[in-house]
């Protein structure tokens, strides 16, 4: 007998330290979208706060077909710069640090690989402005928060729509 395990279409991962000012972003974020959650159909996705997440969380990967990660990207530009990357990105390019978890990230993907399925991932990131003690985002990326959002919309709709 087959077990046949139902796949969800897309995980939306908000990662992010809330206590270190810009470094929560992504958590920010998905707590946005658990606000909108009427505006998407929960049999194909599912919002999750990550927080600072380790390599504990691979098990998660193994239940969607693709995975979308927000969170911040040091790459070097203005802060509130925002990104649009693919697992290629990450790993061709050392210089840009998807915050303090990408080699969480990149190993999650691999050990749920091992364990028999790894979703394609994208990254919507931006580039912080400051990352010390505090529970608010600098007023930057407090700015630059609704076209972040606007982005990871946008990515959310062509991963659902295969587009």
């Amino acid at each position: 007998m087959e077990i046949v395990i139902e796949m969800k279409k897309l995980l939306v991962l908000g990662v992010g330290n809330i206590l270190m000012m810009d470094e929560g972003i992504g958590v920010h974020a998905v707590h946005e979208f658990w606000k909108e959650k009427e505006d998407f159909d929960d049999t194909l996705v599912d919002f999750i706060d990550g927080g600072t997440f380790t390599q504990d969380i691979f098990y998660l990967f193994e239940e969607y077909e693709q995975v979308l990660v927000l969170d911040i990207v040091r790459a070097g530009h203005e802060p509130g710069t925002i990104y649009s990357l693919d697992e290629d990105d990450l790993i061709q390019n050392e210089k840009q640090m998807l915050s303090l978890h990408d080699v969480d990230l990149l190993d999650s993907l691999d050990m749920a690989q091992m364990r028999g399925h790894r979703p394609t991932i994208k990254i919507v990131g931006i580039e912080p402005e400051k990352i010390d003690w505090g529970t608010q985002m600098t007023p930057v990326l407090v700015k630059a928060f609704p076209a972040f959002m606007k982005v990871a919309r946008k990515h959310i709709e062509k991963l659902l729509n295969g587009i």
